[in-house]
C-alpha cells in the first residue's frame, strides 16, 4: 500500500492510513490544492472544472469527495461520470473550461485509483505547475466559499459521443474506407469505459464486433496493464471469431495494442509505429516518442522522410518536444497515440480510427503488416524499490560503468549500444526501477535486461 505525489498528480492505493494511502482525506486534500492553484493561476472570478471517471471500484467514492471539494472552493464542475480520460481531455477546451481531472489510476490494479490534472488547455500540467500544487497540499493552505459562493455540478454523460463524432471528423479518418473492408474485431475493455468507448466508435465505423470484458464494473478480468502475459483470453478469442484483430485497451482509454488475426501479439511499441505509418504516408512531418520506445518508430518516419526525435518518459514530456519539433504525430511506445490534429494527449479511440484506416487501405493481414516493419524486441523488466535503497547514486554507478558508450540522462540513465539498447529509471507512478532493453530478437532483449539487472544488484548490494 502506497501513496505517490508526483506532478502529474497523486496516486495511491484505497484504504489505509492518511498520507501512505489515497484516503477520503488525501482525496479531498490533493483536490482543494488543485482548485487553490487554479484561482490563483486563472484571472477570472468564476472558473469551471471538467470531471470524469473510469469504472473503477473506488472511482464513485472518489469522484464525490473531488467533485464537493471543488464546489466548496466556489469551482463549477461539469461531471462527465464514467469516462475515459482522452475524452476528459477534449472536453476541456470544447467546454471551455479553466482545467480538468481524471479520476483513474490508469493501468494499476483494482486497489489503485488517482487524480490526474489538466489545464485549460486540456494538457498534463508542467512541471512547475505541478510543483506548486504539491506545495499547497503539503502546507494545506486552502481558503473555501461562503455558503452563498458555493459551485455548482452540471452533469452532462454525451461526452464519450461527442469525443467519437470529432474522431469521425478528422480529415484522415473516413468511415466509409472503413466500413467497406468490413472488418470484424474482438475488443477486450477490462471491464471499464474502453467497454464503451470502443465497439460504439468501431460500431459507427461499420466494424463488426465481438466483446469481451465490456461491462464497466471495475471488476477486472485480468491485470489491466495490457501486456501479453495478461492477454490469453483475447489471443484465443480473435482465432475462434475468424476475426481481423483485437484491440486492448487499458481502464482509461489512453493505451492501445493490437492483438494479430493470428492470435499473437501485433506488439504495443508497433501501435504508434503502425499509426505513424499510415499519418506520415498522408503529410510529411516529424514524430517523438520517448527514450524508452522502440527505434522502429525513428525507422518508419526516416523511410518517409521526416525527422525522429525522443524525449524523457512521460506524456507531458513527448507533448513539450512534440510541439517544439512540430511532430505530427508521437506518443509512448506503451500504446500511447498522442495526434495532434485531435487533441495533445494519448488517445486510443484516434488511434484505433488511424489504425482502421491503414489496414483498409493497405490490405492484407494484421500478421502481414506486423512482418513488414523493421523487426525490434523488447524486455520490459522492474526491480523493487527498498527505502534504503538510494536509486540516483545507483544510476549515476551504472552510468560510470558504460561512459565510454552513447550514454543519455535525460531521464534515468539510456545506453545505446550499436546494436541494442537499455534504459534504466525510477518510475514516476509505482516504487519501482524500470528495466527496458531492446534487440533484435527477444532472447537478446531478455539476456542484455537479465545481465543489466545483476549488475544493478550487484552494485546496490542486493545480491
Amino acid at each position: 500500500m502506497t501513496l505517490i505525489k508526483s506532478i502529474s498528480g497523486i496516486r495511491g492505493t484505497i484504504g489505509g492510513q492518511t498520507n501512505d494511502n489515497l484516503t477520503p482525506v488525501d482525496a479531498v486534500k490533493f483536490a482543494a490544492a488543485y482548485g487553490s492553484w487554479l484561482k490563483s493561476y486563472s484571472e477570472k472570478d468564476k472558473l469551471k472544472v471538467v470531471i470524469g471517471r473510469d469504472a473503477r471500484l473506488s472511482g464513485e467514492m472518489i469522484q464525490n469527495l473531488v467533485v464537493s471539494t471543488l464546489v466548496g472552493l466556489g469551482i463549477d464542475v461539469i461531471d462527465l461520470g464514467l469516462s475515459t480520460t482522452p475524452t476528459v481531455e477534449i472536453a476541456v477546451p470544447l467546454e471551455k473550461v479553466d482545467g480538468g481531472i481524471i479520476l483513474t489510476a490508469s493501468h494499476n490494479p483494482k486497489q489503485w485509483n488517482a487524480l490526474k490534472l489538466l489545464n485549460e488547455k486540456g494538457e498534463f500540467l508542467d512541471a512547475e505547475q505541478g510543483a506548486k500544487i504539491l506545495a499547497l497540499a503539503e502546507k494545506e493552505d486552502f481558503e473555501f466559499a461562503e455558503v452563498d459562493d458555493l459551485g455548482e455540478i452540471i452533469k452532462n454523460d454525451s461526452y464519450i459521443d461527442i469525443h467519437i463524432d470529432e474522431v469521425l471528423e478528422l480529415p484522415l479518418v473516413d468511415a466509409e474506407t472503413i466500413k467497406k473492408a468490413g472488418f470484424k474485431v474482438v475488443v477486450d475493455g477490462v471491464n471499464s469505459t474502453g467497454g464503451i468507448a470502443i465497439p460504439k466508435l468501431l460500431e459507427e465505423l461499420g466494424v463488426e464486433v465481438v466483446k469481451l470484458y465490456c461491462d464497466p464494473t471495475g471488476q477486472f478480468p485480468h491485470n489491466p496493464e495490457p501486456l501479453k502475459e495478461h492477454l490469453g483470453d483475447i489471443c484465443k478469442k480473435v482465432v475462434e471469431e475468424q476475426a481481423d484483430f483485437g484491440i486492448v485497451v487499458d481502464p482509461d482509454v489512453d493505451r492501445l495494442a493490437f492483438i494479430s488475426n493470428d492470435g499473437e501479439m501485433f506488439g504495443e511499441e508497433y501501435t504508434l509505429v503502425a499509426c505513424a505509418d499510415y499519418v506520415l504516408s498522408k503529410t510529411k512531418g516529424n514524430t517523438v516518442s520517448n527514450l524508452s520506445s522502440s527505434r522502429a518508430l525513428r525507422d518508419v518516419t526516416e523511410k518517409h522522410g521526416g525527422a525522429y526525435e525522443a524525449a524523457a518518459v512521460g506524456e507531458v514530456n513527448v507533448v513539450a518536444k512534440m510541439k517544439a519539433n512540430n511532430a505530427i504525430i508521437g506518443g509512448e511506445g506503451n500504446g500511447g497515440i498522442i495526434y495532434p490534429e485531435s487533441h495533445y494527449g494519448r488517445d486510443a479511440l484516434v488511434g484505433t480510427a488511424l489504425f482502421l484506416m491503414l489496414m483498409a487501405e493497405r490490405g492484407g493481414t494484421v500478421a502481414e503488416l506486423r512482418a513488414s516493419y523493421p523487426s525490434y524486441f523488447m524486455s520490459k523488466k522492474k526491480i523493487q524499490l527498498t527505502s534504503d535503497l538510494d536509486v540516483d547514486a545507483l544510476l549515476e554507478a551504472m552510468h560510470n560503468k558504460y561512459k565510454d558508450e552513447e550514454v543519455s540522462t535525460i531521464d534515468g540513465v539510456k545506453i545505446d549500444f550499436p546494436e541494442n539498447w537499455v534504459h534504466l529509471r525510477k518510475s514516476n507512478t509505482e516504487p519501482i526501477i524500470r528495466i527496458y532493453t531492446e534487440a533484435k530478437s527477444q532472447d537478446e532483449a531478455d539476456v542484455l535486461a537479465d545481465r543489466i539487472i545483476g549488475e544493478i544488484k550487484e552494485v546496490a548490494g542486493l545480491e
